[in-house]
């Protein structure tokens, strides 16, 4: 009897061990947690590709969650993904669907950032679809259209270069063009050979004018900078020169000295005319005196 219950008891410790067991296999492969404080996130991609709810959530390659369900729209997918408590997203997150393994399995995976801020798990964050080995062969396969069409034009294009390469006209020419391209480069060797002494001394002389001009340079450095001194002054000087003819231009013609207001004053002006006038008339009543017999002065001078 006793026999019989340490049996029992020990049936269903292993049940119970079994029955924990499963449960906890089923959760790992249904992505299944008793953990409350799970983060939700929402991503939006332009295309999924194959991407399936419980289909894993990695971070920097490390599962830290799952796929839990998608909203499909007509233009993108939006993607309601549960992650670990102890992910830690920043605000410069990248998010990518990529692939999985070569059998074509899909993923989540999400590239954590470096920004100082946390990631705000409230608002939809965008990602992308890196291009695998299925849509890579897919996308091929669209140009088996363009394929015949693309091989017939490489096909007349090589025509055509075979004909022009195969133009005698042409060859001719080339080897014209080669053999004058030969004969001047003898030339030019030759030419360079003759003339290395007078290279090498053109040289000498260049390098030896270099070195003259540096040590005039160094030794006149004091006597050119004393010159650019005088030159300076000498342009300030006649500066100050211009400045003080404009300043008095500017007194005369705005009547603030005896010039201008003699130039300027219409009264002056006026008594000039009226003398020049009457200087004239003197003149010609002289000059009919003399004509007609000399001169005639009539003067009555009073003494005291």
């Amino acid at each position: 009897m006793k026999d019989q219950r340490k049996s029992e008891i020990k049936v269903g410790i292993m049940v119970i061990v079994g029955l924990i067991i499963f449960i906890w296999i089923f959760g790992w492969a249904k992505n299944f947690s008793l953990k409350s404080d799970e983060k939700h996130l929402t991503i939006k991609f332009d295309d999924v590709a194959g991407l399936e709810v419980g289909d894993n959530v990695t971070i920097n390659g490390v599962r830290k969650g799952y796929v839990e369900d998608f909203n499909v729209h007509s233009e993108d997918v939006l993607v309601k993904v549960k992650l670990d408590p102890d992910v830690d997203l920043r605000e410069d997150a990248v998010f990518a669907v990529s692939m999985l393994d070569l059998m074509g399995g899909k993923k989540v995976d999400i590239k954590p950032g470096i920004s100082k801020k946390n990631l705000d798990y409230n608002k939809i964050q965008y990602g992308v679809f890196n291009a695998d080995i299925p849509f890579v062969m897919s996308m091929a396969g669209s140009l088996n259209k363009d394929l015949p069409d693309i091989m017939n034009d490489v096909k007349k294009s090589l025509q055509s270069l075979n004909t022009y390469l195969n133009d005698e006209r042409l060859n001719k020419e080339i080897r014209n063009s080669v053999s004058n391209l030969s004969e001047i480069t003898d030339k030019l060797n030759i030419l360079i050979s003759e003339n290395r002494t007078n290279i090498n001394r053109l040289s000498n002389n260049s390098v030896k004018l270099t070195d003259d001009a540096i040590s005039f340079l160094n030794e006149n450095r004091q006597n050119m900078s004393t010159a650019l001194n005088d030159i300076n002054k000498v342009i300030i000087q006649a500066d100050s020169l211009l400045r003080k003819i404009n300043s008095i231009v500017s007194e005369t013609t705005e009547r603030n000295n005896n010039m201008g207001k003699l130039l300027y004053d219409e009264q002056v002006f006026n008594d000039l005319k009226e003398t020049l006038i009457q200087a004239k008339e003197l003149t010609k009543i002289i000059n009919e005196q003399l004509k007609t017999g000399g001169l005639k002065v009539d003067a009555d001078v009073d003494i005291f």
